[in-house]
């Protein structure tokens, strides 16, 4: 009777789940189409890293931005070894919104991204600020529409998020949960209104900040020793008195983290610890998420009504993210309790790793997760 009760609480939840996707579907912010040229000055911001393989389209997209009268394109290099520079200077050209800069290392306890953006930031001379990843391919009209709707929002931070594109199984099973997450856990327009910090979403390849109100929140420096430190910069913008919002960037911007399994392993375990908070956290989040999302699919193979009913709620909250935010939703929505449950796998992974100082990234140990 217990299991039964289980099952039928997790159908309902995993139920809510869906319905709270369909809500956040329509309300979540969108970039406008045809945005009106903006005057302000706008400087956007490309740290790179061993980045020579996949900087080319992302550097060419930027050069092809339009509606931004006065646009500056500020590169450094931290650090590469692989002739990332050279890469920049050839694309780049004589271009004079390009101007490439050369990073120092980051500090003990910084990591390299947010000592690399700090460092951009303090160059830049933009009223607003673009950090976009090496990752990442702009549409021509991206950056204008971003900054348009940071505007006309009245916001002081938007994170846009791109479109993932999603090659081979792994990439398919996993990359999807970064959308589905916020569009079902996260209450967009109270997280819009609310300082608290865990009603707080961003996503770093695409972020589009008020300079003025990232210089009074303590800039990247406020947070250069976190692994997620977009999420953290937008903590800090919301406890200064700003506003932050995410957005549908699907139709302004793509972007492939991941190519291979192994580049996607060590990617989410590099940062899933982080995202958790605490080994407890993790161990009570691992257990809601097999709970509401894997449970009810075991139960429907034992041919449970509730089971199947839970299974197929899940499997419509992942149709309701793919749809909104331009993903693949058949056959991949299917297989929703299995990347749930490859998910919870990665979470333990990161534990493990950080537990036993195996965090690196880039080469570079991670602060608190390699020993020396």
């Amino acid at each position: 009777m217990r299991a039964r009760a289980a099952v039928r609480a997790a159908a309902v939840a995993a139920a809510a789940g869906a319905l709270h996707a369909l809500r956040n579907a329509r309300v979540v912010r969108v970039p406008p189409r045809d945005p009106a040229p903006r005057p302000e000055a706008v400087s956007v911001l490309l740290p790179l890293r061993d980045e020579a393989h996949r900087v080319e389209p992302a550097l060419r997209s930027l050069l092809a931005q339009r509606g931004v009268d006065d646009l500056e394109v500020l590169v450094l290099d931290d650090c590469s070894t692989d002739g990332t520079a050279d890469v920049v200077r050839r694309v780049a050209g004589a271009d004079p919104r390009v101007r490439l800069l050369t990073g120092s290392p980051p500090p003990p306890g910084t990591l390299g991204k947010p000592h690399a953006c700090d460092q951009l930031a303090r160059t830049a001379r933009g009223e607003v600020l673009v950090c976009v990843d090496a990752d990442v391919v702009l549409a021509p009209d991206a950056v204008a529409a971003a900054v348009t709707l940071l505007r006309d929002a009245d916001l002081d931070a938007v994170s846009p998020f791109p479109r993932q594109l999603a090659d081979g199984a792994a990439a398919r099973l996993v990359q999807p949960l970064l959308q589905w997450s916020w569009l079902v856990l996260l209450p967009l327009g109270l997280a819009e209104r609310s300082p608290r910090p865990s009603l707080s979403a961003a996503n770093g390849q695409f972020l589009v900040v008020d300079a003025a109100v990232l210089r009074r929140c303590g800039g990247f420096r406020a947070v250069a020793g976190e692994v997620l430190d977009d999420i953290a910069l937008v903590r800090a913008i919301k406890s200064a008195g700003g506003r932050a919002a995410v957005a549908d960037g699907s139709e302004i911007a793509v972007c492939r983290m991941y190519e291979t399994w192994p580049q996607l392993r060590e990617g989410y375990t590099k940062s899933l610890w982080s995202a958790t908070g605490s080994p407890v956290a993790a161990g009570v989040v691992s257990a809601l998420l097999l709970w509401v999302w894997v449970l009810p699919a075991a139960a429907a193979l034992t041919g449970s009504r509730a089971g199947l009913a839970g299974y197929a709620a899940g499997v419509l909250s992942r149709v309701v993210s793919a749809r909104r935010t331009g993903g693949r939703a058949w056959p991949d929505a299917l297989a929703h309790p299995v990347s749930v449950a490859a998910l919870v796998g990665l979470i333990g992974r990161s534990w493990s790793a950080r537990r036993g100082g195996r965090l690196r990234w880039k080469g570079r140990a991670l602060p608190g997760g390699a020993r020396s």
